[in-house]
C-alpha cells in the first residue's frame, strides 16, 4: 500500500493518537479479570517503544468486547492498562473517559515519552456508528494518528476510519504495515507451489477467499466442517454432520471453478467421526469415504481421519508458499484435535513460507506449541479474509497517501 509509515513522520514532542487491537481473551479469577492471551498487545510494542523511544505523547485507543455502546464494567480496559504496564516497563496512564475534558486534561499533563490509554471507544455507541462529532473529538487529542489496529482495519469506525479527516497525518503503525506485507504483498506473486489449507466450519465464510486465492494456489486443502458440504455436494453420506445445505451449488461450482482453473482441490478421503460432541465420546474412523461409504447414519465427522493427515503432509511438505486459514477439526476438545496438529506440525517442519491467516487457526498453532516456527502469525480474523479476498479495507484506504 502506498500509504505513510510510522517511519515517514517526526512524532517528537507530538500527540499521537495510535488505534491499536486490545480486543484480547479474558477470564475471571478470583473476581478480578484475567488476559489469558495478549499477544495483540505485545503485537503492538513495537509501535509504542518506538514512539516512547522517539519522545512522543503515545494515546492509545482501543475496543474491547461487545459493550454495544454502553459503559460495561468487564469490557474496561483498565486491566489492559495495567498489563501494558508490566510489557513496557512504564506506567501507562489510564482515562477513564474516550474524549471530552476530563481526557484532555490528561493529555494536557503528559511528558514526551509518556503513554496513555483511554476507555474503551465501543463504550460510545458513536464509534460503531462513524459518527464524525465523536471522530472529531477523537482528533482533538492528537496531533498525528497511527492505525496499527489491523484487527479492526476492515470496520468503517470512527476510531479506525472516520478520525482521519480531522487529523493532518494518518500513518501505518509497524504491525498494520507487517500484515499487509505477508497478507497482500507476499501472497501478489506467491512462490510455487502455493498451497491454501482452508478449514472452520462455514463455506459460506469464506467463498470470496478460496475464489481469490483459487487464480493463485496450486493446491487447495480443505478441512473442518465445511468439508462436510462439499461431501454433500458430491452424493457423499455425510450422517448427522453439519453442513450449509443452501450452499451444495456453491461448493459444486468452487469445485468445477478448480478443476477447470488446473488448481488440485482436495477434500478430506477419510474422518474421525463420533456419536457425541465431547470429549470421552465414541470415536472411530471412518475408513475411505466414497459415494456409497461416508459418516455413519447418526455419527458426525469432526476432524481428519489419518489417511488425509498423510495426504494433506505430503502437500505441505512440497510447498514453497503456505496460507493456513481455519482448523480442520473440532481441535478445542482434545479427542478431536490430532488432524489440526498435525496441520501445525507439518507446516512448521516445511522450509516455506508460512503465514498462519487469523482466527483459530492461530489458536491451534500456539496450542501446539509451534508460533515461532512460523514466518508470520496475523493477528486479524475478518480483517485478514477481507484482505485476502482483495477486498479495500477501510482502516487502511483512509490513511494518508504517500
Amino acid at each position: 500500500m502506498n500509504k505513510l509509515a510510522l517511519r515517514d513522520l517526526d512524532v517528537r514532542g507530538k500527540r499521537v493518537l495510535v488505534r491499536v487491537d486490545f480486543n484480547v481473551p479474558i477470564e475471571e479469577r478470583d473476581g478480578r479479570i484475567a488476559i489469558t492471551d495478549d499477544t495483540r498487545i505485545r503485537e503492538s510494542l513495537q509501535t509504542i517503544n518506538y514512539l516512547r523511544e522517539h519522545e512522543a505523547k503515545t494515546i492509545l485507543m482501543a475496543h474491547f468486547g461487545r459493550p454495544k455502546g454502553q459503559p460495561v464494567t468487564k469490557y474496561s480496559l483498565r486491566p489492559v492498562a495495567d498489563h501494558l504496564h508490566t510489557l513496557i516497563n512504564h506506567p501507562v496512564i489510564f482515562s477513564h473517559l474516550t474524549v471530552g475534558a476530563d481526557a484532555e486534561k490528561i493529555i494536557a499533563s503528559m511528558n514526551d515519552g509518556d503513554v496513555a490509554l483511554l476507555e474503551n471507544v465501543r463504550f460510545q455507541a458513536e464509534e460503531e456508528a462513524n459518527d464524525p462529532r465523536f471522530a472529531q473529538a477523537l482528533a482533538k487529542l492528537g496531533d498525528i494518528y497511527v492505525n496499527d489496529a489491523f484487527g479492526a482495519a476492515h470496520r468503517a469506525h470512527a476510531s479506525t476510519a472516520g478520525i482521519t479527516k480531522f487529523i493532518s497525518q494518518s500513518a501505518m503503525g509497524f504491525l498494520m504495515e507487517k500484515e499487509l506485507k505477508y497478507l497482500g504483498g507476499e501472497l501478489e506473486k506467491p512462490a510455487k507451489p502455493f498451497v491454501v489449507i482452508m478449514g472452520g466450519s462455514k463455506v459460506s465464510d469464506k467463498i470470496g477467499v478460496i475464489k481469490a486465492l483459487m487464480e493463485k494456489a496450486d493446491t487447495i486443502l480443505i478441512g473442518g466442517a465445511m468439508a462436510n458440504t462439499f461431501w454433500k455436494a458430491q452424493g457423499i453420506p455425510i450422517g448427522a454432520s453439519r453442513i450449509e445445505a443452501n450452499k451444495l451449488d456453491l461448493a459444486r461450482e468452487l469445485l468445477e471453478d478448480a478443476k477447470a482453473k488446473g488448481v488440485k482441490f482436495l477434500l478430506p478421503v477419510d474422518a474421525l467421526e463420533t456419536e457425541e460432541f465431547k470429549a470421552g465420546a465414541r470415536k472411530r474412523n471412518t475408513g475411505r469415504v466414497t459415494d456409497s461409504h461416508g459418516i455413519s447414519e447418526g455419527w458426525q465427522a469432526v476432524d481428519n481421519g489419518h489417511a488425509t493427515i498423510a495426504l494433506y503432509e505430503d502437500e505441505v511438505a512440497n510447498a514453497k508458499t503456505i496460507l493456513w486459514n481455519g482448523p480442520v477439526g473440532v481441535f478445542e476438545i482434545p479427542d478431536f484435535a490430532e488432524g489440526t496438529t498435525a496441520i501445525a506440525e507439518a507446516v512448521a517442519k516445511s522450509h516455506a513460507t508460512t503465514i498462519i491467516g487469523g482466527g483459530d487457526s492461530v489458536t491451534a498453532v500456539k496450542q501446539a506449541g509451534l508460533a515461532d516456527k512460523m514466518t508470520f502469525i496475523s493477528t486479524g480474523g475478518g480483517a485478514s479474509l477481507e484482505l485476502l479476498e482483495g477486498k479495500e479495507l477501510p482502516g487502511v484506504a483512509a490513511l494518508t497517501d504517500k
